[in-house]
């Protein structure tokens, strides 16, 4: 959707409530862990990032292949919800650099919601004696937080100029660079992932996406992308000439 035009209103109170859905519930998970105490399970916090940095990586990927490849923008429910905007994205690169973010977040929050209030009410308690506990919680928190922000880095990959801590954070590989997605915007190209792109090498390299679709097939189903529009299209110049926002 481009600027200046106008949103249903209930779109915008859905987003608003499940981002302060998110929020309370990881809050409320993050205040959990921290009462446990850190006892001697100071290894956990790097562990439980990594962790949590990577599954949200794969999982950006795995959503992005799915809207890229699987049914059609007309698909009842699914096809104006999910996968009109990432089809779009490819027609019109700058598109989400317009949008606001809230709007960006919204649809994150309404999937990460469930997944922390699943948490909140099935986990054990992560007593300083339950490492393993502990470790489980850490990182649904990690994860959580670093899906949160894969539109908005998303976004920030797109824009020509982004703000001057995020193309640091480009530029040192710890947030998805505007060179290595372009990757994504070429004739045949994956890199699916769009959070780190750490994941992309690994995936691409074992033809991880073009093997699922394999399965898929041999499993009786029919309801890929009829065909991609988008590909073979050049990638877009501001991510082309990023080499200063970028590697």
């Amino acid at each position: 959707m481009t600027a200046g035009t106008s949103r249903p209103l209930w779109i915008g109170a859905v987003e608003w409530s499940a981002l302060l859905g998110f929020v309370a519930l990881w809050l409320a998970l993050a205040g959990r862990l921290a009462q446990s105490g850190p006892g001697g399970d100071l290894w956990l916090l790097p562990v439980a990032l990594t962790l949590g940095f990577l599954a949200g990586d794969f999982f950006s990927g795995l959503v992005h292949w799915f809207c890229d490849s699987v049914f059609e923008e007309e698909t009842p429910l699914i096809g104006a919800l999910l996968i009109h905007p990432f089809r779009d994205h490819h027609r019109d690169p700058l598109a989400m650099t317009r949008h606001g973010f809230v709007e960006i977040t919204g649809n994150s929050c309404l999937a990460l919601a469930p997944l922390l209030a699943s948490a909140a009410w099935l986990l054990p308690e992560p007593g300083a004696g339950a490492p393993s506990a502990r470790l489980v919680l850490a990182t649904i928190l990690a994860f959580s937080f670093a899906t949160f922000w894969v539109n908005q880095v998303h976004k920030w990959a797109h824009m020509p100029v982004p703000p001057g801590a995020v193309a640091r954070l480009q530029r040192g590989g710890l947030i998805l660079a505007p060179r290595r997605h372009a990757l994504h915007h070429r004739r045949g190209g994956r890199a699916y992932c769009v959070l780190t792109g750490w994941m992309n090498r690994p995936l691409d390299a074992i033809g991880f996406f073009a093997g699922v679709e394999r399965a898929m097939a041999l499993a009786g189903f029919r309801w890929f992308s009829r065909g991609r529009e988008w590909d073979g299209l050049p990638a877009p110049e501001e991510l082309r000439s990023a080499g200063g926002t970028g590697r």
